[in-house]
């Protein structure tokens, strides 16, 4: 027999197997021999009580039955056949790999053509960005086997659970090498440190049932004949005959959106969200969220989620990573940009979290026209054509976003030196006499970050930090520190798509997928927007198929 049960425990008393084990004989009422294993199914943290953190659990308890396998048999990648179709997937991230994954299972082969180089060639590049400041354009935090989520530490969090099957993304990463906590765990998370390992078994599987997965493959142009790509040239000079096209990008691959343009293929500007990372000690934000001196050590580092309206514009926390570093994510040299991950321990002495605010088309259209008046010297074609029309370009909203980048690394202390201030400082329009010791290994340097971002942004951010402050006392310190810019939140391009073939409204085998396309916000999303267009894929080419068999 098997029976569900629901547990509220102290952590210590989670963390002791013994006192567990007692906790689930008390509520089944059986005898301890009668239990023979369980598997938790739910696992929570109710921190709301300022007296006792609980941890909330829903276990799956076998009884006078041998415990079956989590899963008795996993998801089968059977090998393809000589003659399965064909489907190119550009952009080796969580939406192209899971794509891939899910065409192999559909008798589709699927062709991976990845601008950047494999996860193992990829952390020399990272490296010598962390050490040096040199970007390589095509391998770097956004560019490159994973994509961004594979050095952006694994957060498998969504509520896009209309999408697809959540529980099936989360079953593949437990089957390519994740720990089982994932399936369970209310914010589940891998680690920057194992998530290359889960991504090289991904493609090995690709590779092993017949799929490719081809690395330094820029895309750069392709041919276009009655509304159908034909094929897809990359930077080598190597073409692609395609029947179905996925662009799996990315939200930064912004040669792929002008690529796009100059082909008159329908793009579109889309809102985002712009702003900065803010980096506090991981034991200040322990003992808010906690209400605690000292954390239990059986509780795992705290995490925050903040928004708050300000004049009518919203600001929030995006990316929170306890016990996480602040990483240099430019694509392009002349720009900083910065992110955040954690390892799987999350282990590291800071928290960090990007704090962004809603960047719209009309407030945009607005600050570009400000800037030009007040300096025309631009090398930005788009913000030129911006003003001059007045209207919002498909790329306006990109360029706005590069030229914050762009005054951002030239207010920094050069390559990835990036701008920085205490947040009482940042507050209060102050220079930093001094800056904490941060995560941020480039290094920082001590600057004005009104003369980086927008006036709108960093005034609605300086009240944003302060009514934070007072949902959460102790956060608004000079302890804490505020790197510019956090600007990748996500794509500030639309590729249109019709509802429900999923192509694009004007290239009929075109299928824009992901977050670069404006349809999905992190790995699990992304990942399920790949399957649910491999699906559609499919069942295209079966009824083709059965068209022409009657």
């Amino acid at each position: 027999m098997q029976k569900t049960i629901a547990l509220k425990l102290t952590p210590s008393e989670v963390a002791s197997q013994p006192i567990l084990l007692n906790a689930i004989f008390q509520a089944i009422a059986e005898p301890s021999s009668n239990i023979q294993g369980f598997h938790i199914l739910k696992q929570s943290i109710d921190a709301r009580s300022r007296q006792q953190v609980w941890v909330n659990l829903s276990i799956l308890v076998f009884i006078n039955e041998a415990p079956s396998q989590r899963f008795t048999t996993p998801i089968h990648f059977d090998i393809l056949p000589l003659n399965a179709k064909e489907v190119i997937i550009i952009g080796a991230g969580p939406a192209g790999l899971f794509t891939a994954l899910e065409c192999i299972q559909l008798g589709l082969r699927p062709i991976i053509l990845e601008r950047g180089k494999d996860v193992r060639s990829r952390r020399r590049d990272l490296a010598k960005l962390n050490k040096e400041g040199v970007v390589n354009p095509e391998s770097n935090y956004c560019f490159g086997e994973g994509g961004a989520g594979t050095y952006s530490d694994g957060k498998l969090y969504t509520r896009s659970n209309k999408r697809g099957s959540i529980d099936k993304i989360l079953r593949l990463f437990y089957q390519f090498g994740a720990d089982e906590n994932v399936l369970y765990q209310a914010h589940p998370h891998i680690g920057t440190n194992k998530l290359p390992h889960i991504i090289t078994a991904m493609r090995e599987q690709i590779e092993a049932s017949g799929g490719k997965v081809l690395f330094n493959k820029k895309l750069v142009n392709f041919t276009i004949e009655n509304e159908y790509i034909k094929e897809v040239i990359t930077e080598d000079g190597d073409h692609f005959k395609c029947e179905s096209l996925i662009l799996a990008t990315g939200h930064s691959a912004r040669d792929i959106f002008s690529l796009l343009y100059e082909k008159n293929i329908l793009i579109e500007a889309k809102p985002f969200a712009l702003g900065v990372r803010v980096e506090h000690p991981q034991n200040i934000i322990d003992r808010i969220q906690y209400h605690c001196i000292t954390k239990d050590p059986n509780l795992p580092p705290a995490a925050y989620n903040l928004v708050e309206q300000v004049s009518e514009r919203g600001v929030f926390s995006f990316c929170m990573c306890p016990g996480g570093i602040i990483a240099p994510a430019a694509t392009a040299p002349g720009e900083i940009v910065v992110n955040g991950w954690s390892p799987s321990k999350r282990d590291n002495p800071y928290a960090n979290s990007g704090m962004v605010v809603q960047i719209d088309t009309p407030t945009a259209l607005n600050y570009i026209n400000q800037q030009w008046k007040e300096n025309k010297a631009t090398t930005n074609p788009l913000i030129e054509k911006t003003v001059k029309s007045n209207t919002v370009h498909p790329l306006s909203l990109l360029a706005f976003q590069q030229q914050v980048e762009q005054a951002a690394f030239l207010i920094g202390g050069g390559l990835q030196v990036a701008p920085a201030a205490r947040l009482v400082d940042f507050c209060t329009n102050k220079l930093s006499d001094t800056l904490p010791d941060a995560s941020y290994l480039p290094g920082l340097l001590s600057a004005p970050l009104q003369k980086v971002l927008p006036d709108f942004v960093h005034k609605t951010l300086q009240e944003g930090f302060k009514a934070f402050g007072k949902k959460m006392k102790g956060y608004y310190t000079n302890d804490a520190i505020v790197v510019a810019t956090e600007s990748r939140t996500s794509s500030p391009v639309r590729i249109p798509r019709d509802a429900e073939t999923l192509t694009h409204p004007h290239i009929k085998n075109l299928y824009p997928c992901g977050e670069g396309a404006g349809y999905a916000g992190g790995i699990v999303s992304a990942a399920m927007d790949g399957q649910k267009i491999a699906n559609i894929i499919a069942e295209k080419i079966l009824q083709i198929a059965l068209k022409r068999s009657s």
